[in-house]
């Protein structure tokens, strides 16, 4: 269960950390993103989003690496590496879910080896057991059920709330990232005559 608790810190400090909204969608990205944009100079927006390490960086600089392509296409690159950087969030979390579905099957381990070492107890007895040797292996099985509940609860509730704010902050980076893109919709067309 000690080990069990310090991975559960730790995964939720570190899914903590990615869930700032800093790490996803960085305000000074977008600023700088759409002032580039606007001033027309398109290298350093790429640039730009190239070098941040975030979400929305990531999904930014596949969509203009393909807009020789496209519009289409770009839309396609920014979906995909959106898909991709999900996916490796949704990953990360997972973990933690893993700890809420494991902590109960060890109490429940713990609960069956006390009830085990109760009815040896009583195997072994010619006379009626001590209450106080009885006593020992029901008190190992509702100790290890109940820190097995003390680590599922918290850590099933983390996911949900995690789970929620990495889909909500997924669905900013797809709007954000499509309205900054939305400029360029009509490259690769062909010019109607």
């Amino acid at each position: 269960f000690l080990l069990i608790s310090f991975i559960f810190v730790a995964l939720v400090v570190m899914n903590l950390l990615a869930a700032r909204r800093e790490n996803i969608v960085p305000i000074a990205l977008v600023q700088g993103f759409e002032q580039f944009l606007n001033e027309k100079k398109y290298q350093e927006a790429y640039e730009l989003a190239k070098s941040d390490d975030s979400f929305l960086g990531q999904v930014l600089s596949a969509g203009l690496a393909k807009l020789s392509a496209g519009y289409p296409q770009a839309i396609e690159a920014m979906q995909e590496v959106g898909e991709e950087e999900t996916m490796k969030l949704e990953h990360r979390l997972s973990y933690i879910a893993l700890v809420g579905t494991i902590s109960p099957m060890v109490g429940l381990l713990g609960t069956v080896d006390g009830m085990v070492q109760s009815f040896m107890e009583i195997a072994r007895s010619d006379i009626a057991p001590k209450p106080a040797k009885l006593a020992e292996g029901i008190s190992t099985a509702l100790i290890t059920t109940l820190v097995g509940l003390w680590l599922a609860i918290p850590a099933i509730a983390v996911f949900g709330i995690l789970r929620n704010r990495f889909q909500r902050l997924t669905l900013e980076v797809g709007i954000v990232a499509e309205t900054l893109m939305s400029r360029f919709q009509n490259v690769g067309k062909k010019p109607q005559t």
